[in-house]
């Protein structure tokens, strides 16, 4: 059997796992927060029929050798954590962290999980959840008869009530930094959980120690680019296609030595 056709193989498994990683970017062009990824290619073991630096003679060398590989694969995909564009929504329960950081959530569980999804919303009790009804931490509840919701850029919440046009603090967004935010585990949802690769969570007051500032009314779109998405699609396109043509080529060469023996 022609190695070739397991070579030709590899190659089109990669460029298929290479495809979804790009369907996905695509997929959630429109995902608030949503960051996208990127695939990463390794080539696989080699064959070493002549040894590069092997004595070819007494007194020379072999410059190269003879190296033989033996396909890709795909070791990983990245998290690419650009920002991307804001959004006013004149809502005012929307928020997005410009600069670094994420907002912290409450998970049923009681472990906490990160996001860049500011778009919240209350609850019967008042509390401030996302979509999915999971609180945000630190906790902020706001009082019956509220007439204003504001948060300033360093994460102070307030509220104006009727009857008292003064504003009451009822709480102060903390968000969360880490070392290598593309080692989070994205569990869906818009989450991200904390990993060994990530690091620890550096958690502070917004707009102070490098962290990025909370604004409101305003939402975070998807860091996907479309245009680069498209190119992307249809260089994977052509590689796969190429690495069918090996497999057509190589089956032609295996029918003429099948049919001339």
């Amino acid at each position: 059997m022609l190695p070739s056709l397991w070579v030709a193989k590899t190659g089109l498994s990669a460029q298929d796992m290479n495809l979804t990683t790009i369907s996905n970017n695509l997929a959630n062009v429109s995902t608030t927060g949503f960051k996208r990824d990127r695939a990463e290619f390794e080539d696989l073991l080699y064959q070493i029929r002549r040894q590069p630096g092997g004595q070819s003679s007494q007194d020379s060398q072999l410059p190269s050798g003879l190296q033989l590989g033996t396909g890709v694969r795909i070791n990983g995909t990245q998290k690419i954590f650009t920002a991307g564009s804001l959004q006013t929504t004149e809502q005012p329960m929307d928020m997005a962290v410009n600069g670094r950081g994420f907002f912290q959530v409450l998970m049923p569980d009681g472990t906490v999980s990160y996001t860049r999804d500011g778009s919240f919303h209350l609850n019967a009790n008042g509390q401030v959840v996302t979509s999915q009804g999971f609180a945000l931490e630190p906790a902020i509840v706001l009082p019956p008869e509220v007439r204003t919701f504001t948060v300033g850029e360093d994460g102070t919440a307030s509220v104006t009530t009727t009857g008292n046009p003064q504003p009451q603090i009822v709480g102060n967004i903390q968000i969360a930094d880490f070392i290598n935010p593309a080692g989070l585990e994205a569990i869906g949802n818009n989450l991200f959980l904390e990993t060994a690769s990530s690091g620890a969570p550096q958690v502070g007051t917004p707009g102070l120690n490098g962290l990025g500032t909370t604004l409101q009314n305003t939402l975070e779109n998807s860091n996907v680019s479309v245009v680069e998405e498209m190119v992307n699609m249809i260089t994977t396109q052509r590689a796969y296609e190429m690495n069918s043509k090996v497999i057509s080529t190589a089956d032609q060469m295996l029918s003429f030595v099948t049919q001339n023996l």
